[in-house]
């Protein structure tokens, strides 16, 4: 069977989008930190010609801004330090006055659906494990620390790595995109660049809905936890509200955070579930009010397209498609759109 010239461009093109995913699939460790820093030197960039605007020197623009993108990502990661040295060590030496409240409070609730617990055990269990498990957690983990260390290598490359890559990728910014652009087919270029102008613009639409929603969740959190009275109210409420833009996983930390707390601050109950209800809200402000309208109207998506694509992305793909659902669908709106202009475009549809 022959091929018409269009069919084989088109096996031609499969064929080399197939070998490109073999490729990221057998590399994708090696490329984690690569693909990293694009996203970080992809994010930086408007920072990078705002300085520029201002005269200020290629290179040193692009050192002053990722250093304050290191910055903001250790002030982020140093929240969770008077979280950590305040809860940790707190529960460790209030273990058994939490299990008298659960055993005073939740078990005779527990037993009256038959659901007995012998409290009695497991207090023990969970003394031993705090007097013997830590030192042992401590030595197993500067023993793997010593001998393979691959873990903590990968840590440390990926922290030394990617700023060094983000930097060379902003300074020579011009020569990357340039060199890839080259490779474009000359009559594909003026319809590609109005589609990767598009897609730049509906990222950057996303990303400020995003930072929107983060923004005003740390605030909700915080403010409804000063509120209770937590002593931590802070910064437990502004991590939560920084780390939505990692569905699950960030309000799940934040929440177990916030009720570990709580529970060794206050001496009943009440404040526990007081914490418990600012976080059930704040989980529905988010889904239902926030995203829908911060995030989905600035991609040209409505509040029940965006819940709808939550949905579906979360049962197909999981944890790493509702963490890519949005961006995702914003191009693939994009994509879309373009499809159907070539379609009305074609002989088969005015025909």
């Amino acid at each position: 069977m022959t091929l018409t010239p269009a069919q084989q461009r088109t096996l031609t093109w499969l064929a080399v989008a197939v070998a490109a995913a073999l490729l990221l699939w057998l590399l994708g460790p090696a490329l984690a930190p690569i693909i990293l820093a694009l996203v970080f030197a992809y994010l930086l960039w408007p920072l990078v010609r705002t300085l520029e605007r201002r005269r200020v020197p290629r290179a040193l623009a692009t050192t002053i801004t990722v250093l304050f993108a290191m910055l903001a990502v250790s002030a982020l990661a140093l929240l969770l330090v008077p979280i950590v040295t305040t809860v940790i060590p707190q529960l460790r030496t209030q273990w058994p006055g939490l299990l008298d409240k659960f055993n005073h409070v939740v078990a005779p609730q527990l037993k009256s659906f038959g659901i007995n617990v012998d409290t009695d055990t497991l207090k023990a269990s969970i003394m031993k494990s705090f007097d013997t498990n830590m030192d042992e957690w401590g030595q197993k983990l500067l023993s793997s620390a010593r001998i393979g260390g691959s873990w903590l290598a990968t840590i440390i490359g990926f922290l030394v790595l990617v700023p060094v890559l983000v930097f060379y990728l902003l300074v020579d910014a011009e020569t990357v995109t340039g060199g890839a652009w080259n490779l474009v087919p000359l009559k594909a270029r003026a319809p590609l660049a109005r589609f990767l102008g598009e897609c730049d613009t509906m990222l950057r639409q996303y990303l400020k809905g995003q930072l929107a929603v983060m923004g005003a969740m740390a605030l909700i959190y915080s403010l409804g936890l000063m509120l209770t009275g937590l002593n931590l109210a802070w910064p437990i409420g502004v991590f939560t509200g920084l780390a939505v833009f990692i569905p699950y996983l960030g309000y799940t930390t934040g929440l177990v955070l916030a009720l570990m707390s709580a529970a060794i601050q206050f001496t009943g109950w009440h404040g526990v579930a007081e914490v418990a209800a600012i976080y059930a809200v704040g989980q529905v402000l988010e889904s239902f009010v926030l995203t829908p309208r911060l995030v989905g109207e600035r991609i040209g998506l409505s509040p029940l397209a965006v819940i709808l694509a939550l949905l579906v992305f979360g049962e197909v793909f999981g944890f790493v498609g509702v963490l890519v659902c949005l961006p995702v669908t914003a191009l693939m709106v994009v994509a879309m759109r373009h499809a159907m202009s070539a379609y009305r475009a074609s002989s088969f549809y005015r025909t």
